[in-house]
């Protein structure tokens, strides 16, 4: 894009309003028009109306799509940039055939590590209700578990699961795992035991769920695997739809599984009617998984810095055609 004229960048869902905080966008040595959003439009209508004269949009990682519809409708748009590495509600391959550059940026692994534990503890140990309790001047009344001696079962021992995994060993549990991939070889190089998906739900006394979302991984936890799970607590900091909804929610409302941690839900954020919100024997978080200072500090110093590369013709981190 030749720098001929004052940039407007569109910087979508800052839910907490820091996306200025992280980053001094006048630091920039072109001249940037940038518009801040920091609420969550759904609306193809509103979001062309809104966002029809922006030269740049960043945006969060898979909280506003931007399908081919809506990118047709964007006249002057020459490039995205999301937050992380990939981004599968862009479709990159129509910016692509537009003319449309997508770039993304670095992102911890870490984070998502963190709260993965964070939900594990949680739960065993009932901290949500027990901290409730406490402010409302009561004391114990339920007898937590621990993890050491118990089975964690990892579905999915990519960089996040592996992680997950060790720390794990840390805590002296023994670890099962399964992915639709997972060789032995991979396994063993983490210490962990190949399983397969209904011995896995069946044994472990914690399942955590670190796929990507994708047509095959789509509710692959579904009605048999929940059942399988009994007195099992299900963890979920990937996507929703990996686990089958309806069944998900039989699931707590009939006592299935020992109960759902959760980062992650079908509709971000969910409605105040969400049955998730009203679900017995959960533990909720709103999709904070990657939402850290290290994280940030590296999503809006690398926007600005592809905004500025691009805009100055040098190479950006460009996320390949149907990478997501």
């Amino acid at each position: 894009m030749p720098d001929q004229r004052t940039t407007v960048v569109h910087v979508l869902d800052d839910y907490q309003d820091v996306a200025r905080t992280y980053v001094d966008w006048s630091a920039s040595p072109h001249d940037l028009d940038v518009h801040v959003f920091h609420d969550h439009l759904a609306d193809a209508v509103a979001l062309q109306e809104r966002h029809r004269v922006a030269d740049v949009l960043v945006v969060m990682r898979e909280r506003t799509p931007l399908p081919a519809e809506l990118l047709a409708r964007l006249p002057r748009l020459r490039l995205v940039v999301t937050t992380g590495a990939r981004n599968s509600v862009v479709d990159v391959d129509a910016a692509a055939a537009r003319g449309i550059t997508v770039c993304g940026t670095r992102i911890l692994t870490s984070p998502a590590v963190e709260l993965t534990w964070g939900l594990i503890l949680a739960a065993l140990r009932d901290i949500p209700d027990q901290h409730a309790r406490m402010r409302q001047g009561l004391w114990q009344n339920t007898v937590g578990g621990g993890v050491e001696g118990r089975h964690l079962g990892v579905v999915g021992l990519g960089a996040i699961g592996a992680r997950v995994a060790r720390v794990a060993h840390a805590f002296g549990m023994e670890v099962l795992a399964w992915s639709p991939n997972l060789t032995a070889a991979r396994a063993g190089e983490l210490g962990v035991h190949a399983v397969g998906k209904e011995e896995l739900c069946r044994r472990a006394d914690v399942v955590s769920i670190h796929l990507r979302l994708s047509d095959s991984t789509r509710g692959v936890i579904g009605e048999s695997e929940l059942r399988a799970m009994d007195d099992t607590w299900l963890v979920n900091t990937s996507r929703a739809e990996i686990v089958d909804q309806q069944s998900l929610l039989r699931a707590l409302h009939e006592g299935w599984i020992a109960g759902l941690a959760t980062d992650v839900y079908d509709t971000e954020p969910p409605l105040a009617h969400h049955p998730l919100r009203h679900a017995p024997r959960t533990v909720l978080t709103p999709h904070i998984g990657y939402v850290t200072t290290q994280n940030y500090e590296l999503f809006y110093q690398d926007a600005l810095e592809a905004v500025t590369r691009f805009l100055a013709g040098d190479p950006v981190r460009v996320v390949a055609p149907s990478a997501s």
